[in-house]
This record gives C-alpha cells, structure tokens and sequence, in this order.
C-alpha cells in the first residue's frame, strides 16, 4: 500500500518538475513474473525506472540502505521498505544466496523484480560486466529478462551530487523481453551463466548507448581508490552472436557471480 501512496504522492511532482521519458513501456508484461534488469547510473534509478511502469516493482537493494544509524538512517530503512526494495547483502556467498532465494520468492508471486547486475553504480558512466546473479534467477524462475536502460541519470544526478540538473532529462527504455528457455536445467553451469549475462548486458550496451568495459565496476572503483589507473582501449562492438559475449573494452579480473 505504501508503495503506491508514495508513487502517487511523488509520480506527479516527479513528472512536474523533472518532465521524465519513457520508451517501450509496453515490452514490460502487465501480469505475470518478469525481471526488470537495468544499468545503474545513479541513486535516481530508483525512482525513474519503475515511474512509468503501471505495476509495482521490487527491487533487490544495497543492504546499506537499511542499516544506517540515527534519523536519517530510520528515515531511509522506513522509505526503502515502504517501497518495496528487499535488501541484499553484496558480501558474496551465503549472503549472496539468501539474496537470489529472495529475488526467486518474488517471482514466483507472480511480480516484477528489478535488479542492477552491475551490482553497484558506474563510477564513470560507462557500462560494466555483469554479474551472472540475473541469469540464474532468469533460469531458474523461467520468468523472461526485460533490458531496462536507464538514460541520462549520471549527468542528472551522478553519485556523490547531493541535487540534480534541472537541465537534464532523465529517460528509461525498456527492451524486447529475452527468452532463456533454451537454456532450461543449466542453471548451475557457469558457462551458461556466464553467457546468459553476457547477452543482457549487451542489449543494456545497444539500449543505452554506453560504452562497455569487461571489468567488474566495483573493481575499477577500488582501483580507482588505490590510486592505479586503468584506461582500457575502447572500440564499438559488433552484433553479439546468440548468447554470446559482448563486444567489449578489454579489461582486468576474474570472473565471478
């Protein structure tokens, strides 16, 4: 109930002021489970990813935003709660599995579930490695992939920018749903896992325009930390084969979940 009291408390003040865009709203089904996954951009996501969208969408959050100490910290875990968000513990591991259990009860009530397989916010506005999270729940929920591109929102209201650029539309397209039915009881081979993200993040690439870089974002945020620099060679990939890896910009890292 919340949910809705907020969406239509700030859905027209939101709209009002920060005059929002949509596209193909109408690949997002109206019943049934589906998975919302999107780039991240920005803490403003949050709110012009699922405006436009006639049904709720939960979405799998940081866990930081439900621990923080003091009003402030009481004011966030009421309002996330409020609105769906279920919080995720991105340590790895068990945390990681109690995370895709939760995202897999969601769906099988028949809801949207949103998810960033980034895991964290780009550091620099480009596109970065998924984590391969989305994919299992994609197989083992059966439930379709809806490539959700967020546009705009890192030049709206990039992380750290305490208010927004008025100046700045902020715009969401949602993409043709993928179908991994094909690839139905290999939810535990990593290859496959691995695939399946790989395809959806190459739909994200060619919805939002950004540049793709094979690397994992949170570790080019602790290099960037560290003080190493890393500017890998960029180049536009090519059509992406059937469950193939995405064109890329080459970088650093083991693969991971």
């Amino acid at each position: 109930m919340f949910y809705w009291v907020v969406k239509a408390i700030l859905g027209p003040i939101l709209a009002l002021v920060f005059r929002p865009w949509a596209e193909g709203t109408e690949n997002v089904p109206r019943a049934g489970p589906a998975i919302l996954a999107s780039n991240h951009l920005s803490f403003s996501d949050h709110f012009f990813g699922p405006l436009p969208l006639p049904r709720k969408v939960t979405f799998l959050a940081k866990s930081e935003y439900f621990t923080g100490r003091g009003l402030k910290g009481l004011v966030s875990k009421a309002f996330f709660s409020g609105v769906g968000q279920i919080p995720v513990d991105r340590a790895g591991g068990k945390a990681s599995e109690r995370a895709l259990t939760t995202g897999l009860r969601v769906l099988a009530a028949g809801q949207l579930l949103g998810i960033y397989p980034e895991g964290t916010r780009t550091p620099d506005g480009r596109l970065y490695r998924g984590k391969t999270g989305v994919a299992r729940l994609a197989l083992e929920s059966g439930a379709p992939v809806i490539p959700t591109a967020m546009v705009g929102t890192f030049e709206f209201m990039p992380s750290g920018r305490h208010w927004p650029r008025l100046r700045i539309r902020p715009g969401v397209r949602f993409g043709q749903p993928l179908d991994f039915a094909r690839y139905s009881g290999l939810e535990s081979d990593h290859m496959v896992l691995r695939a399946v993200t790989d395809e959806i993040m190459y739909a994200l690439m060619n919805l939002s325009g950004q540049e793709y870089v094979d690397e994992y974002a949170q570790q080019a945020k602790s290099r960037a930390r560290a003080g190493r620099r890393f500017v890998p060679a960029a180049r536009r990939p090519g059509p992406a084969p059937e469950a193939g890896r995405p064109g890329v910009t080459s970088g650093s890292g083991p693969d991971g979940g």
